[in-house]
């Protein structure tokens, strides 16, 4: 009895004596590893601000992308502080960070059509083909810009509808970009018949440009016959004016033109089509028939 109490006592001791000597070993790393732990934090937070501080002094860079950036930064720092932490108490970072990368792998064959929208929604916050508020065209896609997302773009279209259109299509697409430049140019072009003056028309067409104050003075417009149709004569006026101006001055300068050539007694045709009737020779050239009446003859008596 007294021996089982004595193997007793001793087992005991031994195991306090283990948990003493772990506690002592491990007291340093634990305390370490929360001291790691806030500074990691703070440094984290610290990183975060100096980077979103940094490129809001860029203007290529959106504020989109400069939040996304920043929070990247942070992630990145506590990621690392961590694997660091780990380290602390023993743990082999080598197969964690394998695992990482194995995880992250497959997370992005996954998410493939996702991570290819975040890249080009990036490309596009830096490159800059197009702003919000501008007007623009990118394959089928056509409308004013609305927000620029990492993930979407979206879109209002002329006729008010919402378009959200993925950032890979809108970037693997060539943009046609109406609102970047300042100023652009129209062709007016407007059909006149063939017997009208067509010095009277060009020169029509000049003084309404001239006597606009939206069509720029230089380059300065000119009137020109730019083709000759079937039914009329296409005579076009190129004038150039300010990007925000440019759609309620063609508008407001057809609308003159057709007003001024009334006045001025120039038409704008129709189409029309010229018929010729050449009549059949050979039915002229036979002899008409003459009609003939059935004979009676007399019944017999």
């Amino acid at each position: 009895m007294e021996n089982d109490v004595r193997d007793v006592m001793t087992t005991t001791e031994a195991m306090l004596h283990e948990i003493g000597e772990f506690a002592v070993n491990y007291s340093f790393a634990v305390l370490g590893a929360v001291i790691l732990i806030i500074a990691g934090f703070i440094v984290a937070g610290i990183l975060q601000r100096w980077t979103s501080r940094a490129l809001s002094y860029h203007p290529a860079f959106d504020e989109t992308l400069q939040r996304f950036l920043s929070k990247a930064v942070r992630y990145i720092v506590l990621i690392l502080m961590g694997v660091t932490v780990l380290a602390e108490f023993g743990v082999q970072t080598a197969s964690i960070i394998a695992a990482i990368g194995a995880a992250g792998l497959a997370i992005g064959l996954a998410l493939q059509g996702t991570l290819q929208n975040i890249a080009a929604g990036i490309m596009l916050l830096v490159l800059r083909p197009f702003r919000v508020g501008e007007y623009i065209t990118a394959g089928s896609i056509s409308g004013t810009i609305q927000e620029i997302g990492l993930f979407a773009t979206e879109m209002k279209a002329v006729d008010g509808v919402f378009i959200m259109a993925p950032n890979s299509e809108l970037w693997n697409t060539a943009v046609t970009n109406y609102s970047r430049n300042s100023i652009r140019r129209e062709d007016l072009a407007i059909g006149i018949g063939y017997n009208d003056d067509i010095e009277l028309a060009l020169g029509e067409l000049i003084t309404l440009a001239k006597g606009d104050d939206r069509v720029l003075s230089s380059p300065e417009p000119a009137a020109f016959v730019s083709d000759l149709g079937d039914s009329a004569v296409v005579v076009t006026l190129r004038y150039w004016t300010a990007t925000i101006d440019w759609w309620q001055t063609q508008l407001d300068l057809r609308k003159a033109a057709k007003a001024t050539f009334d006045a001025k007694g120039i038409s704008i045709p129709f189409p029309q089509r010229d018929v010729h009737y050449i009549p059949d020779s050979s039915a002229q050239s036979k002899p008409a028939k003459k009609a003939t009446t059935p004979r009676k003859t007399a019944a017999p008596r």
